[in-house]
């Protein structure tokens, strides 16, 4: 099979489920773990290989929020923001929804207006100095509970607070033990309120996630959705209704959600006709990027250069950047294909 490594390396992408503080580099966490010396985390960016290898998903939380913790001012949050749009832009990311769990700073004092000033100050910074175009998706962590639904939900709905490039809501954390349905208020305030719908679900629990988070919480397109595979009633559902599934291959296998590549479910996905999407999710803690994982599912589903050319225009077709974007990004990627295959 031709190595398309380099193809891939040079074609405008779209991302759409990956997360700020799991998108933070071993550089910056480091950074960010040298100016909080009382945290866990190492200081030292080759230490940091280790300390992201986990044992199953409740780990991964569990390391996870130890990094959350390392983001504590407002001056934490823009670094982190401007820097993650850099990384992205070298791999040409052209558009990106960021996911973002402001109740994880506002809790830790971060002052709420502060924090949306930093996200949009390093917003419209990156844009300009990468080109790369961020949107944020506000997600309720949902080993929170309620109470952080209310606070996400408020922060994402008042006037004069919410950030301009707010275009989601979503929900993110486990979902053992984390019903959907208990968090319809909130995402009937957010929908109303012109946002639109991305829940995770059905990473690590079964289908029945899956259709709770469409029927209660409108999902318009699902995080993972990796389950799904075991409903055809669901994958009908989905590819009806072009109903996307934002999959990350590597990071169902570091999660233990799937538990070698092999066995990933998304040949089945693509089979049943499911608008399927490629993301990285949190690639510095997975050891991977946006470019590796979309190499990783075309060795899965045998693709050559139009096929990965395809799931890039997945991505753009499913996500919220409004027509005339959508219509710019799918000709730079028609462009960038022609022209490579010509050569």
């Amino acid at each position: 099979m031709t190595d398309l490594h380099p193809f891939i390396a040079g074609l405008p992408k779209a991302e759409l489920h990956v997360h700020h503080v799991g998108s933070a580099s071993p550089r910056i966490v480091a950074e960010l773990a040298a100016r909080h010396p009382d945290s866990k985390v190492p200081t030292d960016p080759e230490a940091l290989t280790d300390y992201f290898t986990f044992t199953d998903f409740a780990h991964f939380i569990d390391v996870y929020l130890s990094v959350v913790d390392l983001v504590r001012t407002p001056e934490d949050v823009r670094l982190l923001t401007f820097e993650i749009a850099r990384d992205m832009a070298r791999q040409n990311i052209r558009y990106a929804e960021l996911t973002i769990t402001p109740y994880s700073s506002t809790r830790r004092g971060i002052d709420e207006r502060a924090f949306m000033a930093a996200i949009e100050d390093a917003r419209k910074a990156a844009e300009a100095e990468f080109g790369t175009v961020l949107r944020w998706c506000f997600d309720i962590p949902g080993e929170a509970g309620l109470a952080a639904a209310e606070e996400t939900a408020r922060l994402a709905t008042t006037d004069g607070l919410r950030p301009e490039g707010l275009v989601s809501f979503g929900l993110g954390g486990p979902e053992i033990g984390v019903p959907r349905p208990q968090f319809k208020p909130y995402f009937d305030l957010a929908r109303a309120a012109g946002l639109r719908s991305v829940p995770h679900a059905g990473e690590t629990t079964g289908p029945e996630t899956v259709w709770d988070a469409i029927r209660e919480l409108g999902a318009e397109r699902i995080g993972h959705g990796t389950s799904s595979v075991r409903d055809p009633e669901l994958l009908a559902h989905l590819a009806e209704h072009r109903i996307a599934l934002e999959v990350c291959p590597t990071s169902n296998i570091a999660t233990r959600a799937v538990a070698t590549l092999e066995e990933h479910p998304i040949r089945q996905m693509v089979d049943a006709g499911v608008l399927v999407t490629i993301n990285s999710d949190d690639p510095p803690m997975f050891g991977t990027d946006l470019n590796t994982e979309y190499a990783v599912a075309a060795r899965l589903l045998g693709l050559d250069e139009r096929g990965v050319a395809g799931l890039a225009k997945n991505a753009v077709e499913a996500s919220f950047l409004d027509a005339a974007g959508k219509a710019r990004i799918a000709a730079e990627i028609d462009t960038y294909t022609n022209d490579w295959l010509a050569r």
